[in-house]
Parts: structure tokens; C-alpha cells; sequence
């Protein structure tokens, strides 16, 4: 009996654990229009936090299957889904960061720093930092 509740209690544990990590797949939501715009999968390599787009929510005058244009590294002409937004997040506590972002709309990379919502473990915040300038983003998990 106590084998079957230590064992309980591990993966209790381990849920718990598992439900307050970034990794898994989320929603973007811009945050000037509140619009869904993709699914983005955040997972583990090497010991750090990556993250690519298995999905973009389009208007049908848009561009179904987009390339980023705007790039200036490996990114560069590469689809924009299957591509590897986010790079090299460490853990530090709670947060990852000392990774970077990159916006395939219009090129830029960002630092970036990302954290469970504390409050609702199905919100991420992904804030992205250019010099003193930052924008932060809730993304949903799906």
C-alpha cells in the first residue's frame, strides 16, 4: 500500500511540475489586436528552451504560406512555419532568458525572457527586450 501512494505522489508531483513548465504547445495572441496569430511549440535541447511555429492563423487576403523575407541570419527565405523562433533560454528560477526571439514578420530579434503566469499556469508571458524597449505577449497554452 505504501508503494501504490509513494507512486501517487510522484506523478502528482510530477503533473504539477510538468503544468508549471513553458514546455508544450501555445497560442500567440498579438497584443495590439488581441488576434490569435499562431501555434508556437516550446520545447527542451541541450538543457534550453527552444520554440518554432507549427501553425499561423491567416486572413484570407494574406499570404498562406509565408517566408521571412526580412531575416538577416539562417532564417533568412525560410518558411515561416516549422521555423525556430525562440533560441537558447536558460533557466533562472521560475524564468527562462538569456535567449532570443525572433519576429518573422519583420525580422528582428529580440533578448528575451519567458515565465508561467504565477496566477494561471495556461498563460506564458514571452517578453522580447531591444535595448530599454520591451513588449510582452500572454501566449495560451492549446
Amino acid at each position: 500500500m505504501k508503494k501504490i501512494i509513494t507512486t501517487l505522489a510522484f506523478f502528482f508531483i510530477a503533473v504539477l511540475a510538468f503544468c508549471q513548465s513553458p514546455v508544450g504547445k501555445w497560442k500567440t495572441i498579438d497584443d495590439e489586436t488581441g488576434k490569435a496569430k499562431s501555434i508556437v511549440e516550446i520545447y527542451m535541447k541541450n538543457g534550453k528552451l527552444y520554440g518554432r511555429i507549427l501553425e499561423l492563423y491567416r486572413e484570407p487576403h494574406e499570404v498562406q504560406d509565408p517566408y521571412c523575407v526580412k531575416c538577416e541570419d539562417d532564417r533568412k527565405d525560410k518558411r515561416i512555419v516549422g521555423m525556430e523562433i525562440i533560441r537558447d533560454l536558460e533557466a533562472d528560477g521560475d524564468e527562462w532568458e538569456d535567449g532570443t526571439i525572433c519576429d518573422p514578420k519583420d525580422g528582428t530579434i529580440y533578448d528575451c525572457k519567458i515565465w508561467v503566469d504565477e496566477d494561471d499556469p495556461n498563460k506564458l508571458q514571452v517578453r522580447g527586450y531591444l535595448y530599454f524597449f520591451f513588449r510582452t505577449q500572454t501566449w495560451v497554452r492549446v
